[in-house]
């Protein structure tokens, strides 16, 4: 099933059209994954789809809804949720109290109730722990709860980024960059996370420029230049286009991707 729909998508700053015309679409328990050089686009892209940026042309459908000038908390209550190529963390919180937050969407309290230190806010705030605690085991960082983040290592907030966009349970997660400046051991649990959290529906759209990890976990590649589409298609018949790898992989990164499949 469908569930993101992008169609004709740009936007334009001053005279430079950082996205120009283009279109995807992604469905539940897929894997896509959006490739290019640096500036290419990609992040731009990521920024109109989660409505940061309202685009100067084109249409975005989320679950068959037009959301394409709706607001990043009104996109979210809809089912889309996203991380940043910075990390995006509360240093100074606990790793539970990280993914806490990222639940606030889903609680039914009022500023009323929690004046008044109501009976439902601590059954709330019961069932918020419960649930962060519970991604926190499906990312493997159950351990670290308690942990302060700001002791945690760089690859480990990386998988708490990811959790935390997990609370708001989402059906379309947008990871930008995910494994960037991780080391092998790191990617591979990021890996493995991204192929489990497909595996349980959600649809995931991927900017990575770990081209190994690209070619090993994606069921389809967008390939951007000059903010185009450049190429669309499996890994493997997108690592063997000569205009990719003429534009972005070369032949290094045409052999790296490779040995995904190797």
């Amino acid at each position: 099933m469908t569930i993101l729909k992008v169609v004709d998508l740009g936007i334009t700053f001053g005279g430079l059209r950082a996205v120009d015309g283009v279109s995807f679409s992604v469905s539940l328990g897929e894997v896509f994954s959006i490739i290019g050089p640096n500036g290419a686009g990609k992040t731009t892209l990521f920024n109109l789809v989660t409505g940061i940026y309202r685009p100067g042309r084109g249409t975005i459908m989320l679950a068959g809804e037009n959301v394409t000038r709706l607001a990043p908390h009104l996109l979210v209550r809809r089912g889309m949720a996203r991380t940043f190529q910075n990390l995006q963390i509360f240093f100074r919180m606990t790793a539970l109290e990280n993914v806490m937050v990222g639940n606030h969407l889903a609680e039914r309290t009022s500023f009323l109730a929690d004046l008044l230190s109501l009976p439902s806010v601590a059954r709330q705030n019961r069932r918020t722990r419960t649930r962060a605690l519970e991604l926190l085991e499906r990312v493997g960082l159950a351990h670290h709860a308690e942990t302060t983040a700001g002791d945690l290592p760089y690859g480990v907030l990386k998988r708490l980024e990811i959790a935390r966009a997990l609370a708001a349970d989402p059906k379309v997660l947008l990871l930008d960059e995910p494994a960037a400046g991780c080391n092998a051991v790191e990617t591979e649990a990021i890996d493995r996370l991204i192929g489990q959290i497909a595996k349980d529906g959600v649809a995931v759209v991927l900017i990575e420029h770990d081209m190994k990890l690209v070619m090993k976990i994606s069921d389809r590649v967008l390939v951007l230049a000059h903010g185009k589409r450049l190429a669309e298609g499996p890994p493997r018949q997108v690592r063997s286009d000569p205009a990719v790898i003429a534009a972005y992989l070369g032949e290094h990164g045409a052999r790296e991707a490779d040995r995904a499949h190797g």
